[in-house]
């Protein structure tokens, strides 16, 4: 793990030299458990983040087990501003159940430290599992903000095909996953949790009064950003991405038309802590045309309570012509899309039949996205 640490430093080094952090605003060590990682490791690997970037919002990742107070100073003496646990549920059977390693005492415990030590805190909670029950998830997201975080994130479990799970769940219908299900999940969340003082700002996520995650709101946005290490995406307009072949020349040349690439690194960690140089990495990639990205756009900023950007919209409606309006007129009956204050915004409806709404703003994005693997 130390030396898959040193790797990233390594890269972080090679992102500078080729201009790719220039500009940066937010970053997020996380897709993982980077508290697993030695507080020496863990904190220069946060400290060099800082130091090469600059983001006035850097975001650590961590797991309650694995979050010990060696640990937790080191993110905060090493410049994180932020941290996100995964606390999932403040029950001990229901833990067991999702097969976290960390019990209810522990994660209080822990997320009370954060808190103490001054750092922003969003807590990750989970619903719609086996065994959790309405009164549960209500003492869980009742307990959450009794432990004065600034952030919570709300999410249905997602059964992933050919995943321990789905196979151990291959022969139950799992009325207890099903969308009804999740819907009145979701909805008691919002409830509670604006009841008690956090403001919706995306479809999963509540924050209080000027404490919103804006590292996830450039994610629904369509704002570049670069992701180090194995399984790290990244979304990079052309020149970003003409900048990232430099060093790089394993990576194909952008088809005629490319607006925007997505980029997935597949080398194995193992690999990667031994011959840490971009130019030996394994991507997947996704070339967008210009019109399929403004597409991608609309459907992620349906997310957004804020709703679309008008500029958004001016774009979408010069590249699609009616078939944007249409598409908006129909989400409109459908009581998906709201007009608020001029702006197109996402209905509660809207996100409770989220994947209708996104598809039909995606189905407007011409042809097939174009992909290829190096």
């Amino acid at each position: 793990m130390g030396a898959y640490a040193r790797a990233l430093d390594a890269q972080l080094d090679e992102a500078v030299s080729l201009g790719l952090l220039e500009g940066c605003e937010t970053a997020y060590v996380g897709g993982g458990t980077p508290t697993l990682l030695s507080e020496k490791d863990l904190g220069l690997l946060i400290e060099k983040i800082a130091k090469a970037a600059s983001p006035s919002e850097l975001t650590c990742e961590a797991n309650p087990d694995s979050l010990s107070d060696t640990v937790l100073l080191a993110v905060h003496a090493a410049g994180a501003t932020r941290l996100s646990i995964g606390v999932q549920s403040l029950y001990d059977s229901e833990l067991r159940e999702l097969g976290r390693l960390h019990d209810a005492a522990c994660a209080r415990e822990r997320v009370a430290a954060a808190v103490a030590t001054g750092l922003d805190v969003s807590v990750d909670l989970m619903c719609a599992f086996s065994g959790q029950t309405p009164e549960s998830w209500g003492r869980t997201l009742r307990g959450a903000v009794e432990l004065g975080v600034a952030h919570v994130s709300v999410y249905p479990l997602q059964i992933e095909e050919g995943t321990p799970l789905d196979r151990r769940y291959a022969d139950d219908p799992c009325a207890w996953n099903d969308p009804e299900v999740q819907a009145e999940r979701m909805t008691q969340a919002q409830a509670s949790l604006e009841a008690c003082g956090y403001r919706r700002y995306e479809v999963a996520s509540y924050a209080r009064a000027g404490k919103a995650c804006r590292h996830n709101k450039a994610y629904w946005t369509g704002a570049p950003y670069l992701g180090l290490g194995t399984g790290a995406s990244s979304m990079l307009d052309l020149e970003g991405y003409l900048r990232l072949c430099v060093a790089c020349p394993q990576l194909p040349q952008a088809p005629t038309g490319t607006g925007r690439v997505r980029l997935t690194v597949e080398t194995p960690r193992g690999e990667l802590a031994a011959n840490p140089r971009l130019s030996s990495l394994s991507f997947s990639l996704e070339f967008l045309t210009g019109p399929q990205a403004v597409a991608e756009d609309l459907m992620l900023g349906a997310r957004l309570v804020e709703g679309l950007r008008p500029e958004l919209v001016s774009r979408a409606r010069e590249i699609f012509g009616t078939r944007f309006d249409d598409t908006v007129d129909d989400l409109l009956a459908r009581d998906l899309l709201v007009e608020r204050d001029g702006l197109l915004a996402p209905t509660e409806q809207g996100w409770l039949l989220g994947n209708e709404l996104y598809g039909a703003l995606w189905d407007l994005a011409p042809g097939e996205v174009a992909a290829a693997k190096c």
